[in-house]
């Protein structure tokens, strides 16, 4: 029987030659790698500034104190998000408003969002923010949220901890042909999951990868950590060039995670990017106790032994050996990122026949990092809960997650604002049926195979006949090519 976990990092010779070059630099803490890894994210995926952080929570706490968040005002939080997202809202004294999800992607409603946001302006409450989550590395309604934002005057903070990289256009409609416009545009093929190998400056990149041999940890890799990797600038510039724009443009801050089972990652570690000159050099201040501005370089030659304390700020500052790591994995940003669009395509081609499940569908309009792969049980034709179908899964050596339980399904939001399940319920019936399957650079295709067959295996021991025609689901599913609403 194989055993695939639910998450491996791919971490070869490059990160660990740069934590030792790290180690014996005698530089450990927060220092020149962490300010070169903030200029390189930066530089790919566009922002102007960017403030490394220990996590994605702490620059999630950063950007609210930046925008200059009050005790007793609201936050629009989507439900379906992890913890982090809504607890930075709580350490103001501040309250999360928790909005519904949309069943076709599980990002944000906004039109639920902005019924909230009516609601609590007419119970004399204030909003000052709203922190749209790109549920799996799919970008949301940006332009659903960005109008919403004008009309309320409020703040965006994006939760991106799972977009690096992700992509969108902004044309507030299907793109011309549809999703073949796409295909034909010499980008990814966001509806098949493949690669086009026709792209401009990185079309010198082997494709497919998978045909690249190598090992990591002694385990077959479909990732060649002994190519050399481009600069990712190249690929970027070219996607803007053809009219997509990176995860982040519209928020006044975006927020990235680099926590172990992330896109890329630091071990654990955060980005809060903004383009506000006055935003930046207050998170950069309030991420190292409120010290006066380049306070590491204090021990340098360049640096003096004097600061000043201008905030009661935090200690969230990353450390040079996290930086060093992440110096290389953004390097191969792009190579994981093709690596996930293509297991993505994999999983999409195996199971698409299965009529018990429904696979993650991608819009024409955005380019998805593939961070999560989540299937949704079709629960009235199978004769097992989602609970027994991960235990199967799991008795067959497949590693499994679920993202997530709505937080207003938990006991603390529930005691402490009154949420009954039902409150919001797309979230609320969308959440029996979910379970992410595995999905990192390192996976073979037999370990998608795998995979594969062991759902399948599972539905066929586990389908239930005659419920197929007459148990109708409160809330439809999305069919793969049938169009989208017009939501941005």
């Amino acid at each position: 029987m194989l055993r695939i976990p639910f998450y491996k990092p791919s971490i070869g010779a490059e990160e660990i030659n740069e934590v030792v070059d790290t180690l014996k630099s005698g530089w450990l803490t927060t220092g020149p790698k962490t300010k070169q890894f903030e200029r390189e994210f930066a530089d790919y995926l566009k922002h102007r500034h960017a403030i490394a952080v220990n996590s994605c929570t702490a620059a999630l706490h950063l950007a609210l104190e930046a925008i200059g968040l009050k005790a007793g005002q609201g936050v629009i939080v989507p439900t379906m998000t992890f913890a982090a997202t809504a607890e930075v809202v709580r350490y103001f004294g501040a309250r999360p408003i928790l909005a519904d999800c949309r069943a076709e992607d599980f990002n944000l409603d906004v039109a639920d969002a902005d019924r909230k946001v009516q609601s609590a302006l007419a119970a004399g409450q204030s909003v000052a923010a709203i922190m749209p989550v790109h549920y799996g590395g799919q970008i949301g309604d940006v332009a659903g949220v960005r109008s919403l934002a004008r009309r309320h005057n409020l703040k965006i903070v994006e939760d991106a901890a799972h977009c690096c990289p992700a992509y969108y256009k902004d044309n507030g409609k299907k793109a011309e042909d549809g999703r073949q416009k796409i295909e034909d545009s010499g980008q990814w093929s966001v509806v098949s999951g493949q690669w086009s190998a026709d792209r401009g400056p990185i079309s010198n990149l082997p494709s497919p990868i998978s045909h690249l041999p190598s090992t990591i940890n002694h385990q077959p890799s479909t990732i060649n950590h002994a190519t050399p990797y481009i600069n990712p600038q190249p690929s970027t510039l070219n996607l803007l060039n053809n009219g997509w724009l990176p995860v982040g443009s519209p928020a006044d801050i975006s927020c990235y995670s680099f926590y172990a089972n992330k896109t890329i990652t630091t071990g654990e570690g955060g980005m809060a990017c903004t383009a506000n000159d006055e935003y930046a050099d207050r998170m950069r201040i309030m991420s190292l106790h409120g010290i006066s501005r380049d306070a590491w370089k204090r021990y340098t030659t360049e640096g003096s032994w004097y600061y000043e304390i201008i905030a009661p700020g935090f200690k969230y500052n990353m450390a040079d050996i996290a930086a060093a790591i992440g110096l290389q994995q953004l390097r191969k940003a792009e190579v994981f990122h093709r690596r996930r669009i293509e297991l993505a395509g994999q999983y999409r081609e195996r199971l698409n026949e299965v009529e018990e499940i429904v696979l993650p569908q991608v819009r024409p309009d955005r380019i998805h990092s593939w961070h999560l792969y989540v299937i949704r049980l079709k629960l009235d034709r199978l004769n097992i809960d989602r609970a027994q179908f991960i235990e199967e899964l799991t008795r067959r050596g497949v590693g499994t997650s679920v993202h997530w339980m709505p937080l207003h399904m938990h006991p603390y939001y529930g005691k402490t604002y009154g949420y009954a399940p039902e409150d919001l319920p797309m979230a609320w019936a969308l959440y029996p049926e979910i379970i992410t399957l595995p999905l990192y650079p390192n996976m073979t295709e037999g370990d998608v195979e795998y995979v594969c067959e062991s759902i399948k295996d599972i539905v066929s021991r586990n389908r239930r006949w005659t419920a197929a025609k007459t148990s109708p689901h409160p809330f439809p599913f999305p069919q793969w090519g049938t169009g989208w609403p017009e939501v941005g």
